[in-house]
């Protein structure tokens, strides 16, 4: 079972801003080809840092307040919080590591 939790624009600040330790929220579309690639990926990651990182995914059509506030552009996005800030970012399918590359550093 996959420890990705699925958030709205609503769950957005108690479950990423509010969060106690490094959120990655994974921003996708249901018609974007490359997010379902990536898929298997985050659960991996969600799956593999398990205490040391949270993991959520936001489809990006029902969700424009989020998609606006954390300057989405296209999918599949990327973006790391920590207290509540955005500190790291990436945009498009990229491998897994690529993304563990960019979360190491900031989970000690």
């Amino acid at each position: 079972m996959s420890r990705v939790t699925i958030i709205e624009d609503a769950q957005f600040q108690a479950e990423v801003l509010s969060a106690d330790k490094p959120v990655l929220v994974y921003f996708w579309a249901a018609w974007c080809g490359p997010c379902r690639l990536m898929a298997p990926i985050i659960d991996g990651l969600a799956d593999g840092y398990g205490d040391r990182l949270k993991v959520v995914k936001m489809e990006v059509d029902p969700n424009p307040d989020t998609v606006s506030k954390c300057r989405v552009e296209g999918v599949p996005a990327f973006r790391l919080f920590k207290a509540g800030e955005i500190i790291e970012t990436s945009e498009g399918a990229v491998p897994k590591q690529k993304l563990e590359e960019m979360l190491a550093p900031h989970l000690g």
